[in-house]
């Protein structure tokens, strides 16, 4: 009887202790996070970096509400690899100020941390810093300036319109140019006409650097996620057995992926996927960030 007196005082005290004040608050504390997926739009904020590890942070200036959690001022959230951080941090070398204004730019949530994907961005010009006032020295003598002509004023209806020599000159000089953009139209028998040719990455030098800094959409690609050291992770693509270029993609921590990780973990043999996602490059790179990914069964067709 004893007993069971101890243990209903026990259940008792377990129910209660929830309710007393501070005890919830200490159990249920948990830093506040954003939904994977919540896109941020007008977000002003700080660029901070980088760190030992290349990591660049994003200050907010402003409480950030996604109608589930709030982030409070001063927070800061890491930048991921992207070409869009890149341009950011080519930016920042050539201003005074490090402050920015985000648009359409991903939040993602990964093991109870938040990132953010950066999509664009607009550098906050830096306040003007107020000019010193010169001090007057009484004993200073001002210049004479010269007289102005009451005619530059105020013209009498009688006077001559006339135009500035620098006008004329610049007017005769435009008249006697030749007009070298019409061209005679050449016989076609004529060998020394130079045809239009192709623009190639030669003759365009920014067509490759531009190529290079730009996202593009990945769809439906088959393929292995395999995880490297310090936990990082990668996608390897896969044709079942088809001769495809070998490219190897870094993913992005996201939702996506840490359920993928989740689905590869409860399983004892490798497995492919079907993914989609946002492929942009960092510094060279080639990084992943997965919007969606699915399994992909071989039937027993091709090796695992």
């Amino acid at each position: 009887m004893s007993r069971l007196l101890l243990l209903l005082i026990s259940i008792l005290v377990m129910s209660v202790m929830p309710g007393v004040p501070g005890w919830s608050a200490e159990m249920d504390h948990e830093t506040p996070l954003l939904r994977d997926g919540y896109v941020m739009n007008g977000v002003d904020g700080s660029l901070i970096g980088p760190d030992s590890n290349d990591v660049w942070l994003f200050k907010l200036t402003s409480d950030v509400n996604d109608y589930r959690t709030t982030l409070k001022a001063g927070t800061m959230l890491e930048l991921l690899p992207s070409a869009t951080l890149e341009k950011m941090i080519a930016d920042n070398k050539t201003r005074e100020t490090t402050a920015y204004r985000l648009w359409n730019s991903r939040v993602t949530k990964y093991k109870g941390k938040n990132f953010i994907f950066p999509g664009y961005f607009m550098p906050l010009s830096k306040p003007e810093k107020a000019k010193p006032e010169s001090s007057q020295d009484p004993n200073r003598i001002e210049p004479e300036q010269p007289p102005v002509r009451e005619s530059t004023l105020l013209d009498e209806p009688n006077d001559v319109l006339s135009i500035p020599p620098e006008i004329v000159e610049k007017l005769r000089a435009r008249r006697e140019k030749p007009d070298v953009s019409r061209k005679p139209a050449a016989d076609s028998n004529d060998i020394s006409v130079d045809k239009p040719q192709p623009a190639t990455e030669e003759t365009l030098p920014d067509v490759q650097n531009y190529s290079q800094i730009s996202d593009s959409i990945f769809v439906n690609r088959i393929g292995f996620i395999i995880e490297q050291d310090h936990g990082r992770h990668v996608f390897a693509p896969d044709a079942l057995g088809r001769n495809v270029q070998k490219l190897s993609l870094n993913l992005l921590p996201c939702a996506a992926l840490e359920l993928t990780e989740q689905k590869q973990a409860a399983e004892p043999e490798k497995m492919r996927f079907k993914v989609s996602g946002i492929m942009t490059k960092y510094k060279g790179k080639n990084y992943l960030l997965l919007e969606n990914a699915t399994r992909t069964y071989s039937h027993g067709n091709f090796g695992r």
